[in-house]
């Protein structure tokens, strides 16, 4: 009902929808559905257009496309899609001539009539986000799992009640120009990221505390103590703050302690029973854990951990094949993530890494290929970045692994499973965003699963 009434207000303007990816379509046949005026505007040439956004057409929407689809545009309410921030000229130009910039999810928050935990973050955003979600489930909670993990949520808020919970991933394009948080709101941590959009870092920082600047005193954020940006966002908190830490032994909030996982001093959850590998998921998990602190009993977070095998391209194990395990870890999309992949293993592995170039440093990822990776084939624009990387730890003094390059993505994963021997690792964790050859890293994913396969 919040919904329909919300929408009321748009009756008799004109809406201007920007970008017709997967997470907008929807929000046009919502719109549409509710008898308003929707132009439909996206980069991609008519001649290029599939069968879901021509049935937009058929349904009622205007379509602007191809170059130049923003000149002369006017409308009165503009929905983004995230990946077009507020400062793209041609939103500035719609907002200064007097229409209101929105976007499917701020409108959701404004409409959603149950508590919202919503996450964000460089690194750990999606599992951590899953995590929370099946937590909630395997308590009995009903729960809308969405944001940017792929599902929007706006065309299901009349479908919730107060009694359910709305789990939402948000990237610091969401957020970017958001003016409402969640109630509780989880920061995993901070690091160089999506340089190549935000003017620098301090911009990309003050999108992610979106998350919680509009919380109010009753509100929870959630910290990472052990990542310095996150630490000191604490003073700018209007609710309460409950820290994580693999690092500390905390009296209060969640830490790692001999291999237990302890919430206020008290064990909730052993180190080895939860099924997913790495360090890095041990933190995800106590992110979770300070989350759902309570709404979930330990008895349904350890029925998680011991049951839930991860999420699609996070180090998802595709086949082992005389002896070799492959690894998809195309998420991996900046250094601070492949660097948590390569600490999950044991022993030094053969890595895929490389792609499209996001002007992120990569300094910090030479002395890491040093330490876990004995064999490095590389692909992809940031290829010679990450070569010199590893160059210049090995100039340090650290062993150098062998380095191969394929300027073919399918070639780089053949050689690397050629150099494999019986007990190897071979994992794609490219370190780079997917721009370079794929329209994102799931279809990176989805390439690298399908050659593996085929060995």
């Amino acid at each position: 009902m919040k919904l329909r009434s919300y929408l009321e207000r748009y009756q008799g303007k004109k809406i201007a929808v920007l970008g017709l990816g997967v997470s907008n379509r929807p929000l046009v046949r919502l719109l549409l559905q509710h008898g308003l005026d929707v132009t439909g505007c996206d980069r991609t040439p008519r001649e290029k257009l599939d069968e879901e956004v021509l049935e937009l057409e058929r349904m009622g929407a205007a379509l602007r496309v191809g170059e130049g689809y923003a000149d002369g545009l006017c409308a009165d309410v503009v929905f983004r899609t995230p990946g077009m921030l507020p400062t793209r000229p041609e939103i500035r130009a719609l907002a200064e001539a007097g229409a209101e910039i929105t976007s499917e999810m701020e409108v959701f928050f404004e409409v959603c009539p149950c508590m919202t935990v919503a996450v964000t973050g460089s690194d750990g955003k999606t599992t951590t986000t899953t995590l929370i979600a099946k937590m909630l489930e395997a308590e009995g909670r009903r729960v809308y799992l969405g944001g940017n993990i792929g599902t929007p949520l706006l065309p299901m808020a009349d479908s919730m009640t107060e009694d359910d919970v709305a789990v939402v991933e948000l990237s610091s394009f969401q957020l970017m120009d958001m003016k409402r948080s969640s109630h509780v709101a989880v920061v995993t941590n901070l690091a160089p990221n999506h340089l190549d959009m935000h003017t620098d870092m301090a911009e990309y920082v003050d999108a992610k505390k979106n998350i919680y600047c509009h919380q109010c005193e009753s509100d929870i954020l959630v910290l990472n103590r052990d990542n310095e940006i996150t630490n000191g966002l604490q003073p700018e908190a209007k609710g309460a703050v409950r820290l994580f830490s693999r690092k500390e032994v905390l009296t209060k909030g969640v830490c790692l302690k001999d291999g237990v996982i302890l919430r206020d001093g008290e064990a909730v959850l052993r180190q080895d029973e939860i099924l997913l590998p790495g360090i890095h998921n041990v933190e995800n998990y106590m992110a979770a854990i300070c989350a759902v602190q309570g709404l979930v009993s330990d008895a349904s977070i350890r029925q998680v951990a011991t049951t839930f095998g991860g999420v699609e391209h996070r180090i998802e194990l595709v086949r082992v094949k005389d002896g070799v395990s492959f690894y998809n870890d195309s998420i991996a999309s900046s250094p601070s993530r492949t660097i948590a992949g390569l600490r999950s293993f044991p022993q030094k592995i053969i890595l895929i890494a490389g792609g499209y170039d996001k002007h992120i440093p990569y300094d910090v990822l030479g002395p890491e290929i040093c330490e876990h990776v004995k064999t490095l084939v590389l692909t992809g624009a940031t290829a010679s970045t990450i070569r010199e990387s590893v160059l210049q730890a090995v100039k340090g003094g650290m062993e150098a692994p062998v380095i191969l390059e394929e300027a073919d993505f399918h070639d780089a994963i053949r050689t690397a499973a050629a150099q494999a021997e019986t007990g190897d690792v071979v994992m794609l964790s490219p370190a780079s965003a997917s721009f370079d050859h794929f329209k994102n890293f799931m279809e990176r994913g989805e390439a690298f699963k399908h050659t593996v396969r085929a060995l």
